[in-house]
């Protein structure tokens, strides 16, 4: 992997250049403390959705030991019990918090947690005068109905750069590290919510490291799972120092990292123990735990913040960002919803097989519903040139906001489940910027079908 000079003359990143080099990506559970953040922001946007499918939502969460704090600006309205006004929509917030994090089983203090008996502090106001007015406000009546004048009106609610990325390294169309890792740490959710793996506690992490020739994966060379455990499988070394029993690592291994990498990625057999944290499974090095022991975890020991896990949500560092966080934005925040749209547009380009890697950027201005910029770049890989992509993509795709969000229906409660485990690549969940529903329609713009 390298950068070079493509026709005119700009520098872009090469993936196909290079005969061998390796990427890594990491993912985290949901018990991690910035993923718990995401999660209550986004359900606290689910939750106003509910009463106001068009609430005007920017939602911060921080979490601490023994105490969360909620804060940010909502608008939020409904049409009053006889009809003739409105008034403000309110949300049980602490209900919400707490339920989100029973959810992901901090529920009693031995976990280091307790959401039943943890401290709420909320502290929202509405949104801006200022902002609104560039984004748009309505009658009561069209409330969660884009109507022709919401569609040509509604700016974006920010400025910023937004980017979409597709490979065809996954079926889903996604970069091998990040979804290899997200894989990771959904089996360690997954095992330790079924008791697989009765010992584990919610926060963890994940990191995979993929080699490359040519430009395409060839296989999994290191794994690195952090996974947050109770005191039974402590081991304390003749130095000291408290490291995982073997039997609970070689555990480890065999359910969530034989169960959740594909076979073709992994040498199959029992794993060779290296030292105390270490593994060989043919080719692929796997370490747990590497620091020691990891008893004490979650909000305990790091406090979180929503949008702290922004690679993490998206690409894995495969492809650029342009900086802004989607968890606890309604949709009229190009941030999130042009970052889906951008997403959609990339992937129904692979898909077309216009491309074998496509970015693509956007940006727009607040208050400015057509976009101030539109770029492709593949990477080498286009059947067509860049340019000729771009302008396809401008005849087929509407990105203003409003056009987003009629096409995407995102004036609807979607949002926490996509705050865990990536927004991109999903196909566990029915997501409409993950369809490629216009794969074909693209191929045939471009003289491929």
């Amino acid at each position: 992997m390298g950068w070079f000079q493509n026709k005119g003359g700009k520098a872009i990143l090469s993936f196909a250049r290079s005969s061998c080099y390796f990427l890594t990506s990491e993912s985290v559970t949901e018990g991690h403390a910035d993923k718990i953040c995401d999660q209550i922001s986004d359900a606290v946007l689910d939750e106003y959705i509910r009463h106001d499918p068009e609430a005007r939502v920017a939602c911060e969460t921080a979490i601490t030991r023994g105490m969360v704090m909620v804060m940010g600006e909502v608008t939020a309205v409904r049409a009053t019990s006889n009809g003739a006004g409105v008034e403000t929509c309110h949300v049980d917030i602490e209900r919400v918090v707490r339920g989100v994090l029973c959810d992901i089983g901090y529920t009693d203090a031995t976990r280091f947690f307790d959401g039943r008996m943890c401290g709420v502090l909320v502290m929202l106001k509405p949104q801006d005068g200022e902002i609104a007015q560039g984004v748009g406000t309505y009658d009561i009546s069209t409330r969660g109905h884009m109507t022709t004048e919401k569609l040509n009106s509604l700016g974006a609610g920010d400025q910023g750069m937004m980017v979409g990325f597709a490979c065809n390294e996954t079926a889903e169309l996604m970069p091998l590290p990040i979804s290899l890792a997200h894989a990771l740490c959904r089996r360690l959710s997954q095992v330790r919510r079924e008791g697989v793996l009765d010992f584990l506690y919610p926060d963890g992490k994940a990191q995979v490291t993929v080699e490359y020739a040519h430009g395409h994966p060839v296989r999994v060379a290191k794994v690195l799972i952090a996974a947050q455990h109770n005191l039974t499988v402590i081991h304390q070394l003749s130095s000291g120092k408290p490291f995982m029993k073997d039997e609970a690592q070689e555990a480890i291994i065999t359910e969530v990292v034989c169960k959740a990498i594909p076979e073709d990625l992994l040498t199959p057999g029992k794993p060779l123990k290296m030292n105390d944290h270490t593994w060989a499974l043919g080719d692929t090095q796997i370490s747990i735990n590497t620091s020691g022991s990891f008893n004490a975890g979650g909000p305990e020991v790091d406090a979180g913040l929503t949008g702290r896990k922004i690679i993490v949500d998206t690409y894995g560092g495969m492809a650029r960002h342009g900086g802004g966080a989607f968890s606890g934005k309604d949709p009229t925040k190009v941030d999130r919803s042009a970052s889906y749209a951008a997403r959609y547009v990339a992937k129904n380009i692979v898909a077309a097989g216009l491309a074998d890697r496509c970015e693509i950027l956007i940006s727009y201005a607040i208050g400015v519903s057509e976009p101030f910029s539109i770029s492709i770049e593949t990477f080498g890989t286009g059947r067509i040139p860049d340019e000729r992509i771009a302008e396809i993509v401008r005849e087929h795709f509407d990105l203003r906001p409003g056009a987003i969000i009629r096409d995407f229906d995102l004036w609807r409660p979607i949002y926490r489940q996509t705050a865990a485990y990536g927004h991109f690549g999903r196909p566990d969940l029915n997501l409409p910027w993950e369809q490629i529903d216009k794969a074909s329609v693209l191929a045939t713009s471009a003289g491929l079908a």
